[in-house]
């Protein structure tokens, strides 16, 4: 049976300009003038930058970057940037850093900035003695990779300890060697996989055996970030408003169904900030699932306490690896500015921030649960994306989304209904 569909082999799509390649498109998706204008307009990225940020450019796709207020972070105010499209995420941020604002805000730490990059041995008869053979390299192998990056070395990192293990597993047992690196305020991942692609061949020849895959992994925990906050139980509604939280976090920590949802609010926060200082999001988002289930069981990122005063400790403690330099952080015109919006000085300035972010998005999804339920104070502000979605402009968004949260209905059949009677349309 003959396709209707044109053809998505499409040669040289590469090579063409951005506004050949849009011409393409639209040929194959019928595209009209007005959806070829609209990805012509890049917004504040101009074409040729992204053009060379990734490949086979047709357009972007701009995303609201929003400024969470109140945040106060080792004694020092700041602003953060937040680059999100869902309502309410913002809002949050601001409104637990509001209640623990005037009782010191949020407390930081780091571990380090250290990245783990990976080497897979396979094809060795004696897995423990091969593992051993790599060890017994440890200098050699310092020398190969701080000679990859010899900037790096200069500006304080580099190469700082070795791992290797035999690990089980079906296709017989492999033998990996973990070179640990220092990448100071880059996130590493090309130093470090650089690095592992210069050791392998060393690696086959001293035991034997064949190198597989050579990259960085993205469970950061050697790079974790720490925050800490205490509400006082007189500003967050009182002891049933703790305990209510306290009860939402230990469900959260127990069941992996709960966690997921638990941990993706934790990640709208730390997402936005990734997003908006153009760092990677999806290394971000893995390594934190990744380090949830550590203990063998997925759990919640955050742990909640009651303090002696009877006030609610919270904290975190996430894999945060950001940088400074490198990729869309130095290219990106609004990661640049989001950057300077936030006066940060290092990568592990900004891993803390992020860190106390996240924290403070938990709060807010914990006591939005533990009283009025979430969707009382989320759908207010997603009733203005309803309220567009069945085609208000200008002041009638406002107007159709009051209507919606007074009715307590957020439905694109009732603000569809409100228009027309607000635009005085006769059904």
């Amino acid at each position: 049976m003959t396709s209707l569909r044109p053809s998505s082999r499409i040669g040289g799509f590469h090579k063409l300009s951005i506004p050949q390649r849009i011409d393409a498109v639209a040929a194959f998706a019928s595209l009209g003038e007005d959806e070829k204008a609209h990805l012509l307009n890049t917004g504040n990225l101009s074409a040729d930058v992204a053009d060379h940020l990734i490949e086979n450019v047709v357009g972007t796709m701009n995303i609201p970057v929003g400024v969470a207020t109140n945040m106060k972070v080792d004694g020092i105010d700041r602003l953060i940037p937040m680059a999100t499209e869902e309502s309410s995420v913002v809002a949050a941020v601001c409104n637990a850093a509001r209640q623990c604002y005037d009782n010191g805000g949020f407390i930081t730490s780091m571990s380090g900035t250290l990245m783990i990059a990976q080497i897979q041995l396979t094809g060795v008869s004696d897995p423990e003695h091969a593992r051993i053979r790599i060890l017994e390299r440890k200098t050699e192998i310092q020398s190969l990779c701080d000679e990859c990056d010899p900037i790096l070395v200069k500006l304080g990192g580099g190469f700082r300890d070795l791992e290797v293990r035999a690990i089980q597993t079906a296709g017989g047992t492999m033998v990996i060697t973990h070179i640990v690196v220092d990448t100071r305020d880059a996130m590493g991942a090309n130093a470090v996989n650089t690095m592992a692609e210069k050791l392998a061949p060393k690696i086959s020849a001293w035991t034997g055996g064949q190198t597989n895959l050579r990259i960085l992994s993205n469970l950061a925990d050697r790079r974790l970030a720490r925050a800490r906050c205490v509400w006082r139980v007189a500003d967050i509604g009182g002891e049933a408003v703790r305990d209510g939280m306290i009860s939402a976090y230990h469900f959260a920590d127990a069941d992996p169904y709960r966690a997921a949802t638990h941990n993706k609010g934790i990640m709208n926060g730390i997402s936005a900030v990734v997003l908006a200082t153009g760092n990677d999001t999806r290394a971000v988002e893995a390594g934190a699932h990744a380090y949830a289930a550590r203990r063998g069981h997925y759990g919640s990122l955050t742990r909640w306490e009651i303090t002696a005063e009877g006030d609610l400790a919270g904290s975190i403690e996430v894999p945060m690896a950001v940088g400074l330099v490198g990729g869309a952080t130095k290219l990106h015109p609004t990661a640049k500015l989001a950057l300077k919006i936030l006066g940060v000085t290092s990568a592990e300035e900004l891993a803390r921030i992020i860190a106390a972010v996240g924290l403070a998005q938990n709060f807010s999804a914990l006591k939005a649960l533990a009283t009025t339920g979430i969707q009382k104070g989320h759908m207010a502000l997603h009733s203005q994306n309803i309220a567009m979605m069945a085609g208000a402009v200008g002041d009638e968004i406002d107007r159709v989304a009051r209507v919606l949260v007074e009715k307590g209905t957020v439905r694109l059949d009732v603000a569809e209904s409100e228009l027309k009677k607000l635009r005085g349309v006769v059904a």
